[in-house]
């Protein structure tokens, strides 16, 4: 069943002192989606954010939660649904990680700010989350920057909101923190449900780790889609107005943690054609195969880093009979088969003979432009595509 769209934003004009920074500012959300912005710095990013959060007031249009306009929400009413993590560092003073945390805690504690036994383990259990419950008794100000972002966003978290709304995130972690992060976000959008909108500079981070794109750019949105429809040489080098130089729609340089559990999914690629989906079933958690691959294959590292399992031959070699046989024992466990649309040469035509022993045995084997949404459909898993 498809989840109902919970955010919209519809003919949004924000700005400050009555003078629009952006405008005509559209899309809809459904619950667990993520959305990411992206664009030049000073194109109305954060701008955007700070209105659809409320901090802001919107120069026009609407912004709805639920159904119901963001305006006429009561503070409290708003906290209950909605949390942020903005990109001001924030330093609390003589406060240990979990009061840093607890903080989240504020539209349930009532005016006194007393915390229950209640509040204390949902503070616990959103930095065990996070993965710094550890450091619950360390001095906020002592610990790293990474790990100060950890503990604001499981300050979020404690909120238990429906909506979580970041700006710039990753801005002051370095990789290791970056992955991780990007994560538990994940995570929080696929198991619990979370809606999350972020502002991201990284676009290699926002083209595996989105649902959905907008791009923002001379005060409007100039154009918006899935990653697969954005992240494309033409629409990246309009957006940054890139005069010198090429984006690669190839492997970006960080791939984001493999999904767990034995693959429902086996992808029979090369040449850059499966990295889409590899990405695609990463994000929605959705443990894949991927081969046979040559191991000096544009896709191979991509699929070493996602997939749960990675048939492979060395560069420039034959493929044996007993890497075709491992191949085909994991594909016909699979549930679905997507053929990326690789060209079949003689070095690479033991992976036709897969495709058709895949569709001996009854699998549906799905191809074209829509492969992914046929091995969605085959799975019964949600569509994650939002309306706009």
């Amino acid at each position: 069943m498809t989840e109902p769209i919970t955010f919209s934003v519809k003919a949004l004009s924000a700005g400050y002192g009555g003078h629009p920074v952006v405008s005509d500012v559209c899309f809809s959300l459904r619950k667990g989606s993520i959305l990411s912005l992206i664009g030049p710095n000073g194109a109305g990013k954060s701008t955007i954010l700070k209105t659809i959060s409320g901090q802001l007031s919107a120069l026009s249009g609407t912004v709805m939660i639920d159904g119901r306009s963001l305006s006429s929400m009561t503070g409290t009413e708003l906290a209950r649904k909605m949390s942020l993590l903005l990109t001001d560092r924030v330093r609390p003073e003589m406060m240990t990680c979990f009061e840093a945390a607890a903080m989240g805690r504020y539209p349930y504690t009532g005016r006194f700010g007393r915390l229950t036994e209640e509040d204390r383990r949902i503070v616990t259990s959103a930095l065990d989350r996070v993965g710094v419950l550890s450091l619950a008794e360390k001095d906020f100000l002592e610990i790293s920057d990474g790990q100060r972002q950890r503990v604001l966003l499981a300050r979020a978290l404690a909120q238990e909101p429906e909506i979580l709304i970041l700006d710039e995130p990753t801005s002051y972690l370095d990789i290791r923190h970056k992955i991780e992060l990007l994560d538990i976000l994940l995570e929080e959008a696929r198991c619990r449900q979370l809606t999350i909108i972020l502002s991201l500079h990284e676009i290699d981070l926002a083209e595996k780790v989105s649902d959905y794109v907008l791009c923002i750019r001379d005060s409007g949105v100039l154009c918006s889609g899935t990653p697969e429809e954005i992240f494309t040489e033409k629409r990246i080098r309009q957006l940054y107005d890139i005069q010198e130089g090429t984006y690669l729609t190839g492997p970006g340089s960080i791939e984001l943690g493999r999904t767990g559990g034995e693959p429902e999914v086996f992808i029979v690629g090369g040449a850059g054609n499966g990295l889409p989906f590899y990405r695609a079933l990463a994000r929605k958690r959705i443990p894949f195969s991927a081969g046979i691959l040559f191991e000096n294959d544009l896709e191979y590292g991509t699929a070493r880093a996602l997939a749960a399992r990675v048939h492979s031959v060395p560069a420039f070699e034959e493929i044996p009979a007993p890497v075709f046989d491992a191949a085909l024992a994991n594909l016909l466990h699979c549930r679905a088969v997507i053929d990326a649309g690789t060209p079949v040469r003689a070095a690479n035509r033991r992976n036709a003979a897969l495709l058709e022993k895949a569709r001996a045995a009854g699998l549906p084997v799905c191809g074209g432009p829509d492969a992914l949404e046929q091995a969605i459909h085959v799975l019964g898993c949600p569509n994650q595509k939002e309306e706009t």
